[in-house]
C-alpha cells in the first residue's frame, strides 16, 4: 500500500492535485504553505475521524480531502468532507476502489460509506490478520481489532517526533498508546499467535491483580501486628473523654468494649468546667502553705534536736564526774552514805551544807531532764516527717488533677466542648473498627494471595511453552541486524556497536560492552534523528523482505532542521539551494537524502518516502525526487484564490 496521489478541493468546486511516486518523494518549500498537513490528511483519509488539520487557511478554504491509495492490482480512492462548523471529527466517507480510479469532480463526492468500513476495507487489502485482543471486563482499556490504524505509528515522524529523544513512534505519547503498540506491533509483523496474545493480555490482567492483591494482604497483616496496641490507646483515649468509665480487659475483650463504645451519645456537660481548676488551684495554694508551717515546725525541732544532743552529752559527762566523786551524801538508789571524809550526817543541818546539797541535787534533777526528754522529742520529729509526708503526697495528687483538668479545658476549648471531643474519639475507634479485619477475611485473601500465584505462574509457563515468543526475538533480532549500518550512514554516535529496536522500552538502545545506551541518555538532535530514521528503515525494510502488513511508504516532516544553526536559518531557507548550500551543512544534508534515496531503490525496492522540508539540493537526483518546484506564497497546498465560506456567502 502506498500513496497514489492527494487531492483537496475548493468550496467553489475547483481541485488541486499531488502526484506521488515510486522511491524519494520531497516537497519543499517555505514555512506556512501546507507541507506538514498532508501527513494529518492522509492519517484523515485513513480512517481517523479526529480532525487534525491545521487551524487556519487550509480548513476553511478546503471542503473535501482525498488520497488515492495504490494497491498491487488495486487502487483505493478514499474521500472525506471537513467537519461541519464547530465539529472536530467527522466519520463520513466517500470510497471508490477498482483496477484503476478515476480522480472524481467536485459534483461526484458522495458519502457512501464510514470510517468503519475505509479500516476494514484498508486492512483486508493489507493482509493483516484477523486478531482482537483480550482485555478483560473493568479495565480502562477495551477490546479491539488489529487494523489499519495500528500502523500509523511507523509511518509518520512528525516535526516535533523526529528528533525527540524521549519519543521514538508516532503518538506514543499518548494514553494507552504504548500498550497498544506492544500488543499490535507482533502481530503485524505475524511472529505472535492469537493464543499467545490472548495469553499475554490475561497474564497482565493476573499480575495486576496479584499486585493488589498483595497490597491488600500486606495491609491486613500489618492492621492485624498493631490492633492490639491501637486498641488499647484508642480505649485509654475514650475514658479520657468519658464515653467509657471501666478499666481496659485484656485479651480480645477489649475490641467488644470498643464496639460498645459507638452506641455513646452526647450528655449535657456543666458550663462552667473552670470552676474545678480554680478549686484544685485554690486546695493547692492550701496544702503548700501547710507543708511549709509543717516543715518550719520541723526545721525548728530538728535544730533543738541538734543543740540538745550538745547539751546532753555535756550533762552526761558532768554527772558522770559527779557521780564518780560521789558528789551526794547519800545514794538515792540504796539510800546509803557515801561520802568517805565524813562521818555520816555529820553538820548537814547547817544553813551552807543545805544550801549545797540543794544546788548538788538540782544539779542532778537537770541532768536526768535532759535525758529523759530525748524519746519525746524524736517522736515529735517522727510525726512531723508523717505529716510532710501525707500533705506532699496531697499536694501531688492535686497536682496531676489540676493537669489532667487544665488538658481537658485546653480540649474542650479546641474542639467546642467535651461532646465534640468524645465524637473524635469514637469516630476513631469506628474508623479502626472498620478497617480492623476479622481472621476469617485474612485468611481469605491469603487464600487468594496463594490463587492469583498459581495462576500467573500457570500463565508464565503457559507463554514459556509458546514458540511464537521466540519467533518475535528472532524478528527483533533481525530488524535490529541493520540499525547501525544506518546509524553509522547518517553520522550518528555509538555506530560502532551493536544497535537494536527495544519494544519493551519503545526507544533504541545501543549495546557498548559493560552497559548498554539508552537513546534518551544521548544527546544532540543529530543523534536523535540517526537513531529514529534508522530504526523505521530497518522495520520497514524487514516489513517489505518478508512482506509483512505495514504500509509500504513512510513521511519524515522536516527531519534537517538539525543541520542548520539554527530554527530561523532553517526556515529562512524557504526551498531555495542557494540558502541551503550558505546555512546548512551541507555534507550531513546531503548524506540524510541519499540514505534516503539508497533505501527506497536498493534496500527496499519501490518503497516510498515522502519528505516535506525547507531544504534543497542541487544534485539531479534530488531534483528528480521533488514532487513539484518549492513552495511559495504561491504556489502552495492551498491556491490563494480559493475563496472561505464567507466570501462564497457573499
Amino acid at each position: 500500500m502506498k500513496i497514489g496521489s492527494i487531492h483537496i478541493y475548493s468550496h467553489d468546486g475547483r481541485r488541486r492535485d499531488l502526484l506521488f511516486h515510486d522511491g524519494l518523494n520531497v516537497i519543499t518549500g517555505r514555512s506556512s504553505t501546507g507541507k506538514s498537513a498532508l501527513s494529518d490528511i492522509i492519517e484523515y483519509c485513513m480512517g481517523r475521524s479526529t480532525f487534525n488539520i491545521p487551524e487556519g487557511v487550509i480548513q476553511e478554504r478546503v471542503s473535501w480531502y482525498a488520497v488515492l491509495y495504490a494497491f498491487d492490482g488495486e487502487q483505493v480512492l478514499v474521500a472525506k468532507p471537513t467537519p461541519g462548523p464547530g465539529r472536530a471529527s467527522c466519520s463520513l466517507a466517500m470510497v471508490r476502489r477498482g483496477a484503476e480510479v478515476a480522480v472524481p469532480d467536485f459534483a461526484d463526492l458522495v458519502v457512501n460509506d464510514d470510517d468503519d468500513g475505509v479500516v476494514g476495507l484498508l486492512s483486508r487489502l493489507l493482509g493483516i490478520p484477523e486478531n482482537t485482543t483480550d482485555v478483560p471486563m473493568g479495565h480502562s482499556r477495551e477490546s479491539y481489532d488489529v487494523n489499519i490504524k495500528h500502523t500509523f505509528y511507523y509511518l509518520f515522524q512528525k516535526q516535533t517526533i523526529v528528533t525527540n529523544k524521549d519519543q521514538l513512534f508516532y503518538r506514543q505519547n499518548e494514553q494507552h498508546q504504548p500498550q497498544t503498540i506492544k500488543d499490535t506491533l507482533p502481530i503485524l509483523l505475524a511472529e505472535s499467535s492469537r493464543g499467545r496474545f490472548s495469553l499475554e493480555s490475561r497474564l497482565r490482567t493476573a499480575q495486576r491483580e496479584l499486585r493488589l492483591n498483595s497490597k491488600l494482604l500486606d495491609a491486613a497483616r500489618s492492621v492485624a501486628d498493631t490492633s492490639e496496641e491501637r486498641a488499647i490507646g484508642l480505649y485509654s483515649e475514650a475514658r479520657a473523654v468519658g464515653v467509657l468509665q471501666a478499666d481496659p480487659p485484656t485479651g480480645s475483650g477489649i475490641v467488644a468494649k470498643l464496639r460498645e463504645a459507638l452506641a455513646w451519645q452526647p450528655t449535657p456537660i456543666p458550663e462552667d468546667d473552670g470552676r474545678r481548676v480554680t478549686e484544685l488551684e485554690n486546695d493547692l495554694v492550701t496544702l503548700r502553705k501547710q507543708r511549709r508551717e509543717i516543715q518550719r515546725r520541723f526545721d525548728a525541732a530538728e535544730q533543738y534536736a541538734k543543740r540538745a544532743d550538745g547539751f546532753q552529752t555535756e550533762a552526761v559527762e558532768q554527772h558522770d564526774r559527779l557521780t564518780s566523786i560521789k558528789a551526794l551524801p547519800v545514794n538515792k538508789a540504796t539510800g546509803e552514805w557515801q561520802w568517805p571524809f565524813a562521818e555520816a550526817n555529820l553538820a548537814l543541818g547547817s544553813p551552807i551544807a543545805q544550801m549545797l546539797l540543794a544546788d548538788l541535787e538540782s544539779l542532778d534533777r537537770e541532768m536526768k531532764a535532759v535525758v529523759g526528754e530525748r524519746p519525746q522529742l524524736d517522736a515529735f520529729l517522727d510525726e512531723q516527717r508523717r505529716e510532710l509526708q501525707t500533705v506532699g503526697d496531697q499536694i501531688r495528687a492535686k497536682e496531676v488533677e489540676l493537669s489532667s483538668a487544665i488538658a481537658a479545658s485546653e480540649a474542650i476549648l479546641q474542639l467546642g466542648n467535651r461532646n465534640n471531643a468524645a465524637s473524635r474519639v469514637v469516630g476513631r475507634i469506628s474508623l479502626f473498627l472498620e478497617h480492623l479485619l476479622s481472621d476469617i477475611e485474612l485468611e481469605r485473601l491469603e487464600k487468594e494471595h496463594r490463587r492469583l500465584k498459581a495462576r500467573v505462574s500457570d500463565l508464565e509457563e503457559k507463554i514459556g511453552a509458546d514458540a511464537s515468543g521466540e519467533r518475535l526475538a528472532s524478528t527483533m533480532n533481525n530488524i535490529s541486524m541493520h540499525m547501525s549500518g544506518y546509524i553509522a550512514a547518517l553520522g550518528g554516535e555509538f555506530s560502532q556497536y551493536p544497535a537494536r529496536l527495544d519494544l519493551r522500552n519503545l526507544t533504541v538502545a545501543i549495546d557498548r560492552p559493560g552497559r548498554p545506551i539508552w537513546m534518551h541518555r544521548t544527546g544532540g538532535g543529530e543523534n536523535h534523528l540517526a537513531y529514529h530514521l534508522a530504526a523505521l528503515l530497518a522495520l520497514h525494510r524487514f516489513a517489505v523482505s518478508q512482506n509483512k502488513p505495514l504500509p509500504r511508504f513512510l513521511l519524515i516532516d522536516q527531519p534537517t532542521q538539525v543541520y542548520f544553526p539554527s530554527e530561523v536559518s532553517y526556515k529562512a531557507a524557504g526551498g531555495s539551494i542557494e540558502k541551503t548550500e550558505e546555512d546548512a551543512d551541507l555534507e550531513a544534508v546531503r548524506r540524510l537524502f541519499e540514505v534516503l534515496y539508497k533505501f527506497a531503490r536498493e534496500d527496499a525496492p519501490n518503497f516510498q518516502i515522502i519528505v516535506t522540508e525547507h531544504a534543497n539540493l542541487r544534485n539531479p537526483w534530488f531534483q528528480e525526487a521533488l514532487v513539484e518546484g518549492p513552495w511559495t506564497k504561491p504556489p502552495a497546498l492551498v491556491p490563494e484564490d480559493w475563496p472561505d465560506l464567507t466570501e462564497l456567502a457573499d
